[in-house]
């Protein structure tokens, strides 16, 4: 019970607690009118001017529930205790308006996006202030219990939803470390790969050189060229492996799957192409086509003016893929704007696996991407 108790308290804080929107305000507005409302139309609500005033200055507590729980909290509880005491002070009547329940949603904050020792100091706070209340207002058990099951209720609530929150983050962190070891598994494998044929080529290039001096300079060309190979998909899966944002990791999508990017029956209809781009390519180079024509795409039907059609073609040219996503949208007239991140980031890994890209509007209209990537069958 004590272990239980000590990781309460030093429980942190939620990592991921939206900022302030516009629902946040909508709520603020509303409860501020209705203060006003009630503050003019309940004559049965004594001191009702210190009441109205307390509870529309209590209101804004509310935009800092998410980013100051406790201090939100100790406030508008804070201000419900003041009225209890000024009910036993003056013997007064009924003080509390309808609108100033909105203290329950900082009750309910307070323990979904409080740290632990912010839960375990503000729920001290409110039991005495609902304490004080219930003394204050003299009400029965049947009060005492009803009020007492919401308020645990609402507790309850905002307990289930903070540990579902956080059971989720931690599936998604264990799903990208499981990734992240099959990736490195991957990059082990390939390494050891071509590393293994490389000190088998310089073998055989030491038994040829004594023989056949003229061969040990195409022996070398083929170490050169497994060698790049090899580094061109380490930097192609590190890069990967330091990516913070959860990735399709194993198995990559690849030239098998962009069929699937087809839309026959959309507008503006997909169209993919695929000629003579069945050969086995590199891992890095399979996965980077299907990204490449993928963010392609999503950039076509995003931005093309009046397109009608996107198509997405792969042909073999040689040693090399030619990737062409071309839509036949509207084109400004000017100067060709500056590359975007999406663009630039499209270049650089393209450039990293010995590729190249280019991206413009074409002579006949509409926006063309164009990626030529080195086949590197894979043995």
């Amino acid at each position: 019970m004590h272990t239980v108790g000590r990781s309460i308290w030093h429980e942190p804080r939620p990592a991921d607690a939206p900022p302030i929107g516009r629902l946040d305000w909508l709520l603020v507005g509303v409860l501020a009118a209705a203060a006003s409302v009630e503050g003019i139309a309940r004559p049965d609500v004594a001191w009702r001017p210190l009441v109205t005033v307390l509870a529309l200055a209590l209101v804004p507590a509310l935009l800092w529930r998410r980013s100051r729980p406790l201090v939100a909290a100790l406030a508008g509880w804070g201000g419900a205790g003041l009225l209890s005491v000024l009910q036993l002070v003056t013997h007064a009547g009924d003080l509390g308006l309808y609108s100033m329940m909105g203290v329950l949603i900082l009750l309910y904050s307070l323990v979904r996006w409080g740290s632990g020792r912010e839960i375990v100091l503000g729920t001290a706070f409110v039991t005495v202030v609902v304490t004080l209340g219930m003394y204050a207002s003299s009400g029965g058990w049947t009060d005492v219990f009803g009020g007492s099951v919401l308020l645990l209720s609402l507790v309850a609530l905002a307990a289930v939803f903070r540990y579902r929150a956080d059971l989720w983050h931690r599936r998604q962190h264990e799903i990208r470390n499981q990734e992240r070891v099959a990736l490195a598994r991957e990059l082990h494998d390939t390494v050891a790969h071509h590393v293994s044929a490389i000190a088998v080529q310089a073998q055989a290039g030491g038994v040829v050189a004594g023989l056949q001096p003229e061969k040990a300079a195409e022996v070398l060309a083929a170490i050169e060229s497994e060698a790049s190979r090899t580094l061109a998909e380490m930097r192609s899966m590190v890069r990967v492996l330091r990516e913070e944002e959860a990735v399709a990791y194993a198995p990559q999508p690849g030239v098998a799957d962009l069929p699937a990017l087809a839309r026959p029956d959309a507008t503006p209809t997909v169209e993919v192409s695929l000629d003579g781009s069945s050969v086995r390519l590199a891992g890095p180079v399979d996965a980077a086509l299907f990204r490449l024509a993928q963010e392609s795409l999503t950039n076509a039907l995003r931005h093309a003016r009046g397109a009608t059609r996107v198509g997405i073609d792969l042909r073999r040219d040689g040693d090399a893929v030619r990737l062409r996503v071309s839509d036949d949208g509207r084109t400004e007239k000017g100067p060709t704007p500056e590359p975007g991140f999406g663009l630039l980031g499209m270049a650089e890994r393209v450039h990293l696996l010995g590729g190249s890209l280019s991206a413009g509007p074409a002579p006949t209209g509409g926006w063309v991407v164009e990626a030529v990537l080195p086949v590197e069958a894979l043995p």
